[in-house]
């Protein structure tokens, strides 16, 4: 079987795969330009999902499985995939623990005031009654996308005696979560937060959900942190809001254009934390990913059809 690879993971992974399944032939190259010659070839292709079109997809004639190395799906070309019937894969659920710690550690972050006792670390100068903190104990916290990632943020939001709320298609009960609610009564949820968390993914449902409306009724303490998809909400309605006072700050990972113009004003608004992308990144993230190809590559040599996270090509996630 010849499995093509658009990202080129480190040599002990490489060499693991070729260990691993020594009857089959994996190519891997650095990107999707360095494909074409082998595209046609490839019954399964590896991919972060971010670099297929539908030529390219026309092209792969012999295409039968995509394992996308990410969660991701926005810029997949289902429309393409559909019409050949190729199987698709994603790795949802390895985000979980590097995206549930970044957000606790922006929470306490905030909490702590660390950007201005750095400030004063720089300057040298000792002064108590310059730094405002307060305690995450008994505080609220909404999270839209109560799944995987989600819960793992509401796993760790309890260690601080924190209240959550959550918000997902089905209001359906997690664990870790106090109160769960459906889309439609995400007002109820906004008002109540001192934190909302944005876990969302960009599908025609959840594109520019939130609007001014929403801040409006927020809490004037309120932290709105961001580490779905910058489609959620457009710049300008969030930066009015931060600016008319509606909301205290926002911690942003994601954006609707990426990478950042360095002209955009959220580099140097006060009420804004600025991170590029990295909430899920860190020397786990292609272990993992290649554990659930591994599980899945095993299945699809069975002939069976029981994947990991099998994604529904119509829906696009």
């Amino acid at each position: 079987m010849f499995v093509l690879s658009t990202v080129k993971p480190t040599k002990e992974l490489i060499e693991d795969t070729e260990t691993n399944f020594p009857q089959d032939t994996f190519v891997f190259r650095k990107n999707i330009e360095e494909c074409h010659d082998d595209m046609p070839k490839a019954e399964v292709l590896i991919t972060l999902g971010e670099d297929l079109t539908p030529s390219i997809i026309e092209k792969a004639v012999n295409l039968k499985w995509i394992m996308v190395l990410s969660a991701g799906m926005e810029k997949m070309p289902f429309e393409a995939i559909k019409n050949k019937g190729i199987l698709v894969t994603n790795a949802r659920g390895i985000h979980k623990i590097p995206m549930g710690e970044y957000t606790i550690s922006m929470i306490l972050q905030h909490a702590r005031n660390t950007k201005k006792l750095l400030e004063l670390e720089e300057k040298q100068e000792w002064n108590r009654r310059a730094v405002e903190t307060f305690e995450l104990h008994g505080k609220t916290i909404g999270i839209l996308g109560a799944g995987a990632i989600g819960g793992e943020v509401a796993r760790l939001a309890k260690a601080f005696n924190m209240k959550v709320l959550g918000v997902n298609r089905s209001g359906r009960k997690a664990e870790h979560v106090d109160e769960m609610y459906t889309i439609d009564k995400l007002n109820d949820v906004l008002t109540q937060v001192d934190f909302l968390i944005s876990v969302l993914p960009s599908t025609k449902e959840t594109q520019y959900l939130l609007e001014e409306k929403h801040f409006k009724m927020m809490k004037k303490e309120a932290v709105f942190i961001n580490i779905g998809r910058g489609d959620l909400i457009k710049d300008s309605v969030l930066m009015n809001a931060l600016i008319q006072g509606e909301i205290a700050h926002a911690i942003l990972d994601v954006f609707e254009v990426e990478p950042l113009p360095k002209d955009h004003p959220f580099w140097s608004m006060d009420q804004v934390t600025v991170t590029p992308h990295i909430s899920s990144i860190t020397k786990n993230y292609m272990p993992r990913a290649f554990d659930i190809f591994f599980k899945n590559f095993h299945i699809y040599k069975q002939g069976s059809s029981n994947y990991v996270n099998k994604i529904d090509v119509e829906r696009g996630y």
